[in-house]
């Protein structure tokens, strides 16, 4: 009887050790699950975007020079070749660099469009804003290095004609 008695005793504390483990394993484990809900909802937060930053005047700005860069390069690229002052490789040579600048300003339009699409990129606003201003600097050294190019070229087949003019002048005064 005694035996008994001391067995349920034990029997007894097993089963209060128990039920304070398991009660205090369901506390660990239902504030885990409430952290991790925590930091999902944070996470969750930085895939989505504020309609601010997508309407960040820079994103217009952006665009806006996309489309310059293209009319810009379509215009004098077809003025380039109408001309006739550019040899075959000269054009392909021009068409090579209109076609990377052209490639590397619609990465950064792809790289737009990831940073403005909810669920694309995990990035809080500050982060976003930064990166929309490193593409439109970006764009606008784009921008700026057709401009001067097309100029340079401009100003070749200018050159071109102008020592062209000059032998036909030569050539009436001489007689050829």
């Amino acid at each position: 009887m005694e035996k008994l008695s001391q067995l349920r005793s034990i029997l007894d504390n097993m089963y209060t050790g128990y039920t304070i483990i398991s009660n205090g394993y369901n506390a660990v484990r239902d504030i885990s699950q409430g952290n991790f809900s925590l930091h999902q909802t944070f996470l969750d937060g930085l895939m989505a975007v504020n309609p601010t930053v997508r309407k960040y005047r820079r994103v217009a700005e952006i665009i806006g020079q996309q489309q310059t860069i293209l009319s810009e390069y379509s215009r004098a690229y077809n003025l380039f070749v109408s001309s006739g002052q550019f040899t075959t490789s000269e054009i392909d040579y021009i068409s090579r660099i209109y076609s990377q600048l052209f490639s590397r300003s619609l990465q950064n339009l792809q790289e737009l469009t990831m940073i403005i699409t909810a669920g694309q990129v995990r990035m809080n606003d500050a982060e976003r804003l930064k990166s929309i201003d490193r593409i439109y600097e970006d764009m606008t050294e784009k921008l700026s290095f057709l401009r001067g190019f097309n100029k340079q070229t401009t100003s070749l087949q200018n050159l071109r004609i102008h020592e062209m003019e000059n032998q036909e002048i030569l050539k009436t005064i001489y007689g050829l």
